[in-house]
């Protein structure tokens, strides 16, 4: 409520008086002032005045509490009105003569409204729908100067006239991303000017939050199939957001919530999250990404099957065998799957396959491969695993590892090599007369004592074996003899071809000649007749 005005001071009440009796003549009942605008609940000081120059009956009538003030004259009386609560009309009379005249004041009252408030606004609003704001006014006189203005932030949406009680002025406006985190309010002002003031009353502020989610659903990039005991990854993403850092993801697999990473673009989301299942949640499972923004959502959904596929598994009769022993190989696999050993498919297809072999020294070392594969909707997994066989044969030594004879220019620099074969691996040593060493994959310098037959004994814990390996060492003359002996060679077949090109080029002369006679006679040379 509005404090009421100042009263006025008494001298200048005096003053007002004296200029109220203009003297003698036909009688006048006057009142002051003559219009007032008060708060409600205030108090007024009203004059009564009349020229009646008689004894006069002067007074007031209203329904109001009235107490006057100053003893007064015949012809003047004031009063104070108070507790004024509404717009009031009190009345000045007087009786002059058996004459009466009245005179009014118009009392207004003005009363700021109890109750601004602006309805509460929805939690979210979607971005380009539209938007009834709502404000709420009770009490607040008068009301033909009672206005109503809807505001986001300090721009004027709608203006709108006070009328009824209590009253609902409504405005609505087409929401944008500019609204989001926009302030609006409502206000009242009543408008006194230019008697009174303006005063206004404006209601507490309501944040709008505004969103964009898109009519398409997240985009959910998983594997379609996972094996129990592993682990998947799991994508989901969206673009077109709006706020974006204001959006949630849900993602779940079956009843497992997972806990994804949100990296967040200008308008866009992606949520990963690593999934790892067992054994109790094999089967078909719903895997869901849902992004919540506002109060919607939009989501996706996709089946994942969980499944188990041990590897195969590959045994053999034996894994080390003596040479020609007979190895059976073979291959088992899930109930479902069907296997593939050492490239060749099982006949007919099914989870088993083996077959039989005779080892041999080759054998040692060798894998043998089961590679099973399983549908598992609609797609196709593979599973491998091997096995290693290995054969106990030798020891051996042969011409083409461990020559039998080597031959080698004297001083010269050589590496004896001579190669035992079998396993377990077997030891070898030559030796010349039982004690002398020939240094195998040593390189030495060729001497005279290196000459000799040596014995090479490879031995392994499946036997021994021997064979001789003769070394010759060709003395410096030696070599001489041999370049005499080439050279010569090249000398006389140098001179055998010579003489060979020279008898065929002189059989061609004759042949070529013969030829010539046994074809068309010469004639003779005739010399012509002068004219």
């Amino acid at each position: 409520m509005a404090p009421s005005g100042p009263r006025p001071a008494l001298p200048a009440l005096l003053v007002l008086l004296g200029a109220l009796f203009p003297g003698l003549g036909n009688a006048e009942t006057s009142v002051s002032p003559t219009k007032v605008i008060l708060p409600r609940g205030d108090s007024v000081i009203v004059t009564c005045s009349t020229s009646c120059d008689q004894h006069t009956l002067l007074g007031i009538e209203t329904p109001l509490p009235k107490k006057e003030l100053l003893p007064g004259g015949n012809n003047w009386k004031m009063y104070e009105l108070s507790n004024v609560q509404e717009d009031s009309q009190p009345m000045c009379y007087s009786n002059c003569a058996d004459r009466q005249s009245t005179a009014k004041t118009f009392l207004t009252v003005y009363w700021t409204p109890e109750r601004v408030e602006l309805a509460p606004l929805p939690s979210w609003q979607p971005v380009g729908k539209n938007l009834t704001l709502r404000c709420q006014v009770e009490g607040g006189a008068p009301r033909a100067n009672l206005t109503v203005v809807l505001l986001r932030g300090e721009e004027e949406l709608s203006r709108q006239p006070a009328v009824g009680e209590p009253t609902e002025v409504t405005a609505t406006v087409l929401v944008s991303r500019d609204d989001h985190g926009a302030n609006f309010s409502c206000r009242t002002e009543l408008d006194l000017r230019p008697e009174a003031e303006l005063f206004e009353n404006t209601s507490a502020p309501h944040q709008l939050q505004t969103f964009v989610l898109p009519a398409t659903p997240p985009q959910l990039v998983s594997p379609r199939v996972l094996e129990v005991d592993t682990q998947g990854t799991v994508v989901c993403s969206l673009d077109g957001l709006f706020p974006v850092s204001e959006a949630q993801v849900h993602l779940a697999l079956g009843d497992q919530r997972l806990d994804p990473t949100v990296t967040y673009g200008v308008d866009s989301l992606s949520a990963k999250a690593s999934v790892s299942v067992t054994a109790e949640e094999e089967g078909t499972q719903q895997l869901l990404c849902a992004v919540i923004l506002g109060n919607q959502s939009q989501e996706t959904r996709q089946t994942v099957t969980i499944y188990s596929f041990p590897a195969p598994n590959v045994t053999l009769t034996e894994p080390e065998v003596s040479e020609g022993t007979e190895v059976i190989v073979k291959c088992e696999a899930h109930p479902r799957a069907k296997v593939t050993l050492n490239g060749v498919p099982a006949q007919p297809p099914g989870p088993t396959a083996q077959f039989l072999l005779k080892a041999t020294p080759e054998d040692n070392g060798r894998s043998f491969s089961c590679s099973a594969t399983l549908e598992v909707a609609g797609q196709l997994v593979h599973k491998n695993q091997t096995q290693e066989l290995r054969v106990l044969y030798g020891p051996r030594l042969d011409e083409r590892d461990c020559p039998g004879n080597w031959t080698w220019p004297e001083n010269s620099q050589q590496t004896p090599v001579c190669q035992a074969w079998g396993n377990p691996l077997p030891e070898l040593k030559c030796l010349k007369d039982g004690t002398f060493p020939l240094p195998i994959g040593e390189s030495v310098t060729v001497t005279r004592d290196l000459e000799g037959t040596y014995l090479c004994r490879a031995r392994s814990t499946r036997g021994e074996v021997t064979r001789e390996v003769t070394v010759n060492v060709l003395s410096p003359r030696y070599g001489i003899v041999i370049i005499i002996v080439v050279a010569a060679a090249a000398i006389l077949g140098t001179a055998g071809l010579t003489t060979y090109l020279y008898n065929r080029q002189r059989k061609i002369r004759k042949y070529r000649l013969q030829q010539a006679q046994k074809g068309t006679p010469m004639k003779p040379n005739t010399q012509a007749t002068p004219p």
